[in-house]
């Protein structure tokens, strides 16, 4: 595999190290601001914001310039955006500072994935996006514990400059290692092509099933330490261990969907989706334990990111002419995913049907989602069947063979 990938794992570690540090943090910025947790809470939405805003956005200005000076730029509005933070003096400043951290992340893996795919045959594209999205996972298992408890001890400041630090890395090593696209640059469709490339159905239902089937992990994974601590019986202090096994079951999954879906990408994707409902219905069992609920905590992890490669490369191809803004929206996508999964486990468990009832939630997403994909098999297939074409009867004369006497 091409170097190049090294450079965008680094900017995906840096990515998922500020997007999900800001939850072990909340306590530590909420004492040092005089703000409430609730109210410290509003600094993860601003992110998540950013993200939804910015992932279409910045791609579809940037669609004519060249993808590596791209990648360096947004990298370099990351550094910005994380500086700013460690700066912030009070509580208004640091939401617009993680807003404008928020602005590149969906673009970056956007328009990172065009850019992993076209550096290696087409066998090896769905590995070639896993590789890239390794940074995100195993960012959950070394970069955000690391960057908590930085935070808890150096101050929450010192973990904003430490993931601008690397950036800054990330920003080297796409210099060094990313090739230049001036071609891209020349042939690109522009903003109007790539915004041609939202019109199609099977983009949008490649973008539907991201939504249902990652809305279906956040559905659980959001209240996952209410079921470890009330039903599994864990203490909140081993909560940390256990996310990151989580993380390590990321890792996996992603690592071994790119794999699987080099073979079969359609096949990869039913298959996720499908243990994703099992692994979610079988919770309520498995969290009886304190052994199985670890189990189940590192199956979540698998299941869900080894649809992850599949979603992405999936909406690449479906918008082939113009991949990175459909990309950069898959990434907004996974936001959405992110706060309506968080709200549906939310209505569940408020409606008082028990700790675990969010994964159940979660298990029907899951369901919902395969049927989404199933309706863009059947749209694909139709369309790649061609229609009957009318038989026309054309009367020839028969041509009379002249006669010899």
């Amino acid at each position: 595999m091409p170097l190049a990938l090294l450079a965008l794992a680094v900017g995906a570690f840096g990515i998922g190290t500020t997007e999900f540090v800001m939850m072990g943090l909340l306590p530590d910025v909420a004492d040092d601001l005089h703000i409430s947790i609730p109210t410290a809470g509003h600094l993860v939405s601003a992110y998540a914001l950013g993200v939804v805003i910015g992932a279409p956005l910045l791609a579809a200005l940037t669609a004519r310039m060249s993808r590596r000076t791209v990648l360096i730029s947004l990298m370099a509005l990351f550094v910005a955006g994380n500086t700013l933070s460690a700066f912030a003096p009070g509580n208004g400043s640091l939401l617009a500072a993680r807003f404008l951290s928020g602005l590149p992340h969906g673009a970056f893996f956007g328009v990172g994935a065009v850019v992993a795919t076209g550096m290696v045959p087409p066998e090896r594209k769905a590995r070639s996006v896993s590789l890239m999205f390794l940074g995100l996972t195993v960012a959950n298992v070394a970069g955000v514990p690391a960057a908590t408890l930085m935070g808890q001890h150096l101050g929450w400041r010192a973990t904003f400059l430490a993931v601008g630090a690397i950036g800054l890395a990330a920003i080297a090593s796409l210099a060094l290692l990313v090739p230049h696209d001036r071609e891209h640059a020349a042939a690109s469709a522009g903003l109007r092509g790539e915004l041609a490339a939202l019109r199609s159905l099977p983009v949008w239902l490649a973008l539907g099933t991201t939504v249902a089937g990652f809305g279906a992990l956040f559905a659980a994974y959001s209240y996952i330490t209410p079921m470890l601590t009330d039903t599994a019986g864990y203490a909140e202090t081993d909560v940390t261990l256990l996310l990151a096994l989580f993380g390590v079951g990321a890792t996996a999954g992603n690592l071994l969907g790119g794999r699987l879906a080099d073979h079969s990408l359609r096949g990869t994707l039913f298959g996720g989706l499908a243990s994703l409902g099992v692994v979610l219905l079988l919770f309520p069992l498995l969290m009886r334990a304190e052994w199985s609920a670890a189990l189940a905590v590192t199956l979540l992890g698998t299941a869900a990111f080894i649809t992850g490669s599949p979603l992405q490369l999936m909406v690449m191809e479906k918008a082939a002419a113009a991949p990175s803004l459909a990309s950069s929206a898959n990434q907004a996508a996974f936001n959405l995913a992110n706060a309506g999964g968080a709200w549906i486990g939310g209505v569940a468990l408020a409606a008082g049907f028990g700790t675990t009832s969010p994964a159940l939630a979660g298990a029907v997403l899951a369901v919902l989602g395969l049927g989404v994909a199933s309706v863009a098999y059947a749209v694909d297939r139709r369309r790649e069947t061609p229609s009957p074409a009318r038989v026309v009867t054309v009367h020839v004369p028969r041509k009379t063979e002249p006669q010899h006497h």
